[in-house]
């Protein structure tokens, strides 16, 4: 295979890979746990360092990942008090363990170049220089194990599918149901720091929060089912990983840079045009609800003079808009879309309901 195609399967890879388990964690308001994991696995990494003495042994790769884990049951236990917040609890325990960490360094391992460098800040053009032998092929170390990782996520998921979606949307039900909502989390928490260290160091920390955290964000505009939510985020990670890399090669700009703004496109797109939650829906939405709110008040108004010896004076086309308060444009566009949908009539210059239109007035009045 080319460099190109074997940077864009790890790309892949990778999307698909922190995508599924990103859903979980965007459903569960905990986006800022990557972020949190892509600090507190320093002091993993250290730690690792101070038992193996090898910055270049894979076994690293684990020490991180238990670091991650260690991150999240912190947090855990911290937002259990019911002192602090989630965020708040986030937010004070990965500082925490990332200056244990940097103290550890500069103590133990002050002459040595160790730091985030060594696992984290991975870049995705270089992956196919990194290549392992597997089974007499030779691929790039970052496909091979975020290939295994994906199979593993996958399986999971696929595993203790109904548990994670019960455990996600009704913690209680869950507990009703005998499922453990504590085992569920923590096993989902370490599949996201398993898969975060695993594509950190495949194709870096910006790249791997942004597919993490965005596609997953991009799918929660788009659908309310958790099924399909799972497979349109991994296809916006997937397109913005090729596009991105298009993107890349004809700016010749950062691979990682233009992938992870990819997927902010992509979100910015459907937080525009998403047919339900996208800005414009939402702005489209409440303009028909403004006109057919004042088409109801116009309709309402005429039957309570209908049949009235005050009804020429106050259904008059030249006076609706006085006795509604309206400003006379405003007044003449309601009539006119009244009009057009059958509500009302215009005779003599009077308005007039229509068997629609009286309807629709005393429906009003009975909800």
């Amino acid at each position: 295979m080319s460099p190109q195609i074997e940077i864009l399967l790890v790309a892949v890879v990778v999307s698909v890979s922190c995508a599924l388990p990103g859903v979980f964690l965007i459903l569960r308001q905990m986006a800022l746990m990557s972020d949190a994991i892509s600090h507190s696995v320093l002091l993993g990494i250290v730690v690792g360092f101070l038992i193996i003495g090898q910055v270049d042994s894979p076994v690293l790769l684990i020490f991180a990942a238990a670091a991650g884990v260690a991150t999240v049951s912190l947090v855990e236990l911290l937002h259990r008090t019911q002192l602090v917040k989630e965020d708040a609890a986030i937010g004070i325990v990965f500082p925490a363990l990332f200056s244990i960490g940097v103290i550890l360094v500069t103590k133990y391992a002050s002459n040595v170049h160790l730091d985030q460098d060594v696992v984290l800040l991975g870049e995705i053009a270089l992956a196919p220089f990194d290549r392992v032998t597997i089974f007499g092929l030779s691929l790039p170390r970052g496909l091979v194990a975020m290939g295994l990782i994906l199979v593993v996520n996958l399986l999971c998921i696929a595993v203790f599918y109904k548990e994670l979606k019960i455990s996600t949307f009704d913690v209680g039900l869950a507990t009703a149901l005998g499922f453990s909502p504590a085992f569920i989390h923590y096993g989902l928490m370490s599949l996201v720091s398993i898969t975060a260290v695993g594509a950190f160091h495949a194709v870096g920390a910006v790249l791997v929060v942004a597919l993490m955290i965005v596609p997953p964000s991009t799918a929660y505009l788009l659908t309310d089912r958790l099924s399909v939510m799972l497979v349109i985020s991994s296809l916006v990670g997937t397109i913005s990983a090729i596009m991105g890399y298009v993107v890349a090669i004809k700016m010749d700009a950062s691979v990682a840079g233009a992938m992870a703004s990819m997927t902010g496109i992509c979100f910015l797109l459907a937080f525009l045009m998403a047919p339900q939650r996208g800005i414009l829906a939402i702005v489209y939405r409440r303009l028909r609800q403004k006109w057919e709110f004042a088409q109801t008040m116009l309709l309402i108004h005429l039957i309570n003079h209908e049949d009235r010896e005050d009804e020429v004076e106050e259904c008059s086309l030249d006076r609706i808009n006085h006795h509604l308060c309206w400003d006379q444009a405003f007044a003449q566009n309601v009539v006119w879309h009244a009009e057009k949908q059958g509500s009302i009539q215009i005779q003599d210059q009077i308005l007039r309901l229509t068997n629609r239109g009286r309807k629709i007035a005393n429906q009003a009045f009975t909800r």
